[in-house]
C-alpha cells in the first residue's frame, strides 16, 4: 500500500492592495518564485503547471530569492527569520537560519559570489542587515533611513555597491564590502517601492509611489535622469525588472499597466494594458530570459506579449486565499476539479493539464463551505453569504436567477437524485428541489453540522454537534424524522454515503470514523482509528471499496471498508496546513486541498 504525489496545482501569490510583490527568478532562467501564506512556490516558467511548494516557515513568508549560484534559496518571513535552503534536492534541506532583526522581511539580495546576503524590512531596532551566508556575521551596516525599507539590491559586478529604497521617500547608496553608508538620495516625493541594478552593474533604477523612475550610475550613485520625462506612470510604481542585456526594463504600476522602456532614450517602447478593474493593478514584475511576467492585485500572473500588448500570451489563475472545499466532475471523458476558497472564489481545473479558470460573473461574496455536483451537471454550493447557488457546469458562469436565499447561515449541502438537495443551516434543515426551497425543519433540539442524502433519494442522514446521527426520510415535499438515532464518538464533522448506497461513513471531532451498513438498518458499525486530531473531511472512492479522510493533524488516510487495518497514510499531505477537502478522480487517484490554497493529486497503489 503506497502512494506518490502526481501533481501540484499551486496557489497564486498572496497580494495586498498598495503593497509591492517581489517575484524571484532563478539564474538559469527556468523557474520563478513567489510566496503565499507560509509557503514559497517555485514554478517552471515554460510550463507553470510544474510546481514545487516549500512550507517550512512557521510564519507568513514575504519574499524569496535564488542565490546567483542557483543552488540555494533565501526566504524571509514576517517574524524576521531568514531561511537558506537547498534547491537541488526534493527535500529542500535547511542550510542556515538567521534572525537579522525582529520584524517583517520585505526584500533580499545576494552578492554575485553567493557569499553575502542583504535583507531589509520593518525591524524594530534597525531596518536592514548584511551578513555572510554561512556564518551570519555582519559585513556592514545598513543605515540612513528613518522608516521601513522596502527594497534592496546589490551590484552583480565588482566593486560591490548596495542600494536601498524606503518609506521615507529616500534611497541610500552604500559601498563595500564591508558595506558603508555613502549617501542618501531624495529624488522621490513619495515612498520608494523598488531599487534594482542592471545585470551589467552600470546603472540602477529606483521606482516610487510618485510614478517616477530615476536612473543612476551604478558605481558612483550619480543621477543620470528619469524615464518618461515628467512621470513614468499615472499611478504608483511597485516594481521594475531589467532585461538580461541591461538595455531595457519593465515597470509595474497601480495604473493597471506595465511599460517596457528603452533605457538609452528614456522612452516607453510598449505599454501593456492589463485591464480596468482595481484587481488589475500591477504590483510585481520579472524579466526572465525572453519571458516578461507581471502580477496583478488579483494574484493572476500575466505572461506579456510584446506583439499584442493588450492581451497577455497566457494568464496563470488559481486561488490566492485558503481553499475550503473541493469536488470533481467528469464530462465527455475529461475530469475537472472544482475548488472554492475563503473569499468565495470558485475555480475549475483540467485534472490532466492543470489549465484552470474561474466562473464568469458575480458569484458568492463570502467563504464557500461545501460543494457538490448534482445529476443534471449543476454545481451546488453553499456559502457564508447565506445562499445556496446552482451553477450550470456546461456554461461555467454564475446566473443571478439560480441563487436560493437561506434564513440562516448554511454549513453543508448534499445532493440526491431527481434534483433533490438538503442544506444544513444553523439550527435548521432545508429541503430543496429544482433550485427551490420545499421545506424547512427547525426547532430541532440539537445543532446540525453535516448531512448526506442517500443515492437512492429516499433517506437523509444528519450529523449533530451532540455526537449523534439522525435519519430522516423524504416524503413528498417534506422531511420526516424516522426516530432513528445512531451514536458516534463525538460531534460530527462530515458524512457521506458510498456511491452505491451500501454504507454511511461519519467523521467526528474525537478522531474516529464510523461506518454503518445501511442494509441491516444501520445496526452494524465498524470504527477506523489513526488520526491524531479532529477529522474534518471525507470522500468515498467511486468503486465503493475505499474512502479517504483528512484531519487537523495534516494527515490523509485512505481506508479499506472491509479491513480497518488495511490503510494508506499520507503524512504532511499539505505541510503545516490541515486538509480541507478530498475527492476521487478514479479508484486510484485522490485529489486533496487545504488552507495552503494548493490542489494536489496522489496516485494510490495497492
Amino acid at each position: 500500500m503506497s502512494y506518490e504525489l502526481k501533481s501540484v496545482f499551486a496557489s497564486l501569490p498572496h497580494m495586498e492592495r498598495g503593497v509591492a510583490k517581489v517575484l524571484g527568478g532563478d539564474p538559469k532562467g527556468n523557474n520563478f518564485l513567489y510566496t503565499n501564506g507560509k509557503s514559497v512556490i517555485i514554478r517552471n516558467i515554460e510550463n507553470p503547471a510544474i510546481a514545487d511548494v516549500y512550507t517550512e516557515h512557521p510564519h507568513q513568508v514575504i519574499v524569496a530569492k535564488y542565490a546567483p549560484s542557483g543552488f540555494y534559496i533565501a526566504s524571509g518571513d514576517v517574524s524576521g527569520k531568514i531561511r537558506i535552503w537547498d534547491t537541488t534536492q526534493k527535500e529542500h534541506l535547511l542550510k542556515y537560519e538567521y534572525q537579522p532583526f525582529g520584524g517583517k522581511i520585505k526584500d533580499i539580495a545576494w552578492t554575485e559570489d553567493s557569499k553575502r546576503v542583504a535583507v531589509v524590512g520593518e525591524g524594530r531596532e534597525k531596518f536592514g542587515a548584511v551578513f555572510l551566508w554561512d556564518s551570519g556575521s555582519s559585513v556592514g551596516e545598513i543605515v540612513g533611513h528613518s522608516k521601513i525599507i522596502n527594497s534592496v539590491d546589490i551590484k552583480q559586478t565588482r566593486p560591490y555597491r548596495l542600494v536601498t529604497g524606503s518609506d521615507d521617500n529616500c534611497t541610500t547608496f552604500l559601498e563595500g564590502p564591508p558595506f558603508k553608508f555613502k549617501c542618501t538620495i531624495s529624488d522621490h516625493s513619495r515612498f520608494v517601492n523598488c531599487v534594482r541594478f542592471s545585470p551589467d552593474g552600470n546603472r540602477y533604477a529606483s521606482a516610487g509611489a510618485d510614478g517616477q523612475i530615476f536612473l543612476y550610475e551604478g558605481k558612483t550613485g550619480e543621477k543620470l535622469g528619469s524615464l518618461g520625462g515628467e512621470k513614468a506612470h499615472d499611478g504608483g510604481i511597485y516594481a521594475v525588472s531589467w532585461s538580461p542585456d541591461s538595455t531595457q526594463l519593465i515597470s509595474a504600476s497601480g495604473d493597471k499597466t506595465v511599460k517596457l522602456w528603452d533605457v538609452g532614450s528614456g522612452t516607453a517602447v510598449t505599454t501593456f494594458n492589463l485591464g480596468s478593474d482595481v484587481l488589475d493593478q500591477q504590483l510585481g514584475c520579472l524579466w526572465q530570459k525572453n519571458h516578461l511576467l507581471s502580477v496583478s492585485l488579483s494574484g493572476y500572473i500575466n505572461y506579456l506579449d510584446r506583439s499584442n500588448p493588450d492581451r497577455p500570451l497566457r494568464t496563470i489563475k488559481g486561488h490566492t486565499k485558503s481553499i475550503q472545499c473541493l469536488t470533481v466532475h467528469k464530462t465527455d471523458g475529461r475530469s475537472s476539479i472544482y475548488s472554492a476558497s475563503h473569499d468565495g472564489h470558485i475555480n475549475y481545473w483540467d485534472s490532466e493539464s492543470g489549465e484552470n479558470e474561474g466562473f464568469v460573473g458575480k458569484g458568492h461574496s463570502n467563504l464557500v463551505s461545501r460543494m457538490a455536483v448534482d445529476e443534471s451537471g449543476r454545481l451546488v454550493t453553499c456559502s457564508m453569504d447565506d445562499t445556496v447557488r446552482y451553477t450550470d457546469l456546461s456554461k461555467s458562469e454564475y446566473s443571478a436567477s439560480d441563487v436560493v436565499k437561506m434564513d440562516m447561515q448554511p454549513k453543508c449541502v448534499s445532493v440526491g437524485p431527481g434534483g433533490l438537495a438538503v442544506t444544513v443551516c444553523i439550527g435548521q434543515l432545508v429541503l430543496l428541489k429544482d433550485k427551490k426551497k420545499l421545506f424547512t425543519l427547525d426547532s430541532l433540539g440539537y445543532e446540525p453540522e453535516a448531512t448526506a442524502v442517500h443515492p437512492g433519494g429516499g433517506a437523509v442522514a444528519v450529523g449533530g454537534a451532540d455526537g449523534k446521527v439522525r435519519l430522516y426520510s423524504v416524503q413528498g415535499n417534506t422531511l420526516k424524522d424516522d426516530g432513528k438515532v445512531l451514536e458516534v464518538q463525538g460531534p460530527v464533522t462530515d458524512m457521506s454515503y458510498s456511491p452505491d448506497g451500501a454504507f454511511l461513513a461519519v467523521t467526528d471531532e474525537k478522531k474516529v470514523i464510523s461506518v454503518f451498513t445501511v442494509a441491516d438498518g444501520y445496526t452494524e458499525k465498524s470504527e477506523f482509528y489513526g488520526h491524531h486530531a479532529k477529522v474534518v473531511c471525507l470522500s468515498w472512492s467511486p468503486d465503493n471499496e475505499r474512502f479517504a479522510t483528512g484531519g487537523m493533524d495534516m494527515m490523509v488516510y485512505v481506508w479499506t471498508v472491509s479491513d480497518p487495518d488495511k490503510r494508506i497514510k499520507i503524512p504532511d499531505a499539505h505541510r503545516l496546513h490541515h486538509v480541507s477537502g478530498l475527492a476521487w478522480l478514479n479508484p486510484n487517484t485522490l485529489v486533496t486541498t487545504s488552507h495552503d490554497a494548493c490542489v494536489k493529486q496522489w496516485n494510490l497503489k495497492n
